[in-house]
């Protein structure tokens, strides 16, 4: 789900247009990012579905901190307050919006590897509609992310460049950009490249 998240983040950059691409794009894969240390650390782990090989859509995730609803609720916060001083509350807010909606795309995508507290903690039910399960659906749904954030990066950055006179080329190479890149992160994640 790694496109769909860059997707979405592209489509918030063109509403939000007074905090940085770069910024969007960290935030959405934040909970990632504090996974990794985790994962190498064998406290977050990742097994292969039963009787696969892994890969896209083939995987449970246990990442009982940086996943459970409290955990990911918590890193967005912190990661939305660690850019107040720079860009505002307002930009703040957006930030830890983005950061969080990683953990609602990755409930629609997941088994029910997610849990509600974080290291899983009494036991309660873990959350995950499953929807890898039909690769083609997901694949599909990542596609439409991707080139929704495309669309409307484009027609924010269109915008910006008229308003501002500048040549339009300068929105459709940005807007080419976001959808070439979210692409290939795409085709890198459906291979298994980026498992």
């Amino acid at each position: 789900m790694i496109a769909g998240h860059f997707g979405f983040a592209a489509a918030v950059k063109s509403r939000e247009r007074q905090v940085s691409l770069w910024a969007l794009m960290l935030a959405t894969v934040w909970l990632d990012i504090v996974f990794v240390p985790l994962f190498l650390s064998g406290i977050e782990t990742i097994a292969p579905v039963p009787q696969t090989h892994g890969g896209y859509g083939n995987l449970v995730i246990h990442a009982d901190y940086t996943h459970s609803l409290v955990g990911a609720l918590a890193l967005s916060v912190l990661f939305g307050t660690a850019f107040s001083r720079r860009w505002g509350w307002r930009s703040a807010w957006v930030l830890a919006f983005v950061s969080f909606s990683h953990w609602l795309l990755d409930l629609i995508v997941h088994r029910a590897d997610m849990p509600i507290l974080p290291g899983n903690i009494g036991g309660l039910p873990k959350l995950g509609f499953g929807l890898w399960r039909m690769q083609s659906v997901v694949i599909g749904m990542e596609f439409a992310l991707v080139l929704a954030g495309a669309w409307f990066y484009w027609r924010a950055a269109r915008s910006v460049t008229v308003a501002a006179g500048r040549q339009e080329w300068r929105a459709a190479l940005a807007g080419t950009l976001v959808l070439v890149l979210g692409l290939l992160v795409l085709a890198l994640d459906v291979t298994g490249i980026l498992d």
